[in-house]
C-alpha cells in the first residue's frame, strides 16, 4: 500500500511542475495586435455602415 501511496505522490508533483513550467512559459509569450487598418472586420464594418447610410 505504502508503494502505491508513493508512486502517487511522484505522479502529483511531476503533474504540478509541468502545470508550472508550461504555465510560465504561456506568460513568458510576446503577443501582438494587428494594426487597425490591416483589420478585415474592421473594412467589413465600414462598407456595411456606407451602405446602410445611403
Amino acid at each position: 500500500m505504502m508503494y502505491i501511496l508513493v508512486i502517487a505522490i511522484i505522479i502529483i508533483f511531476i503533474v504540478l511542475i509541468l502545470s508550472v513550467l508550461t504555465t510560465s512559459k504561456a506568460y513568458d509569450f510576446k503577443h501582438t495586435v494587428d494594426p487597425i487598418k490591416d483589420n478585415p472586420h474592421l473594412q467589413r464594418e465600414d462598407e456595411n455602415e456606407q451602405k446602410n447610410t445611403k
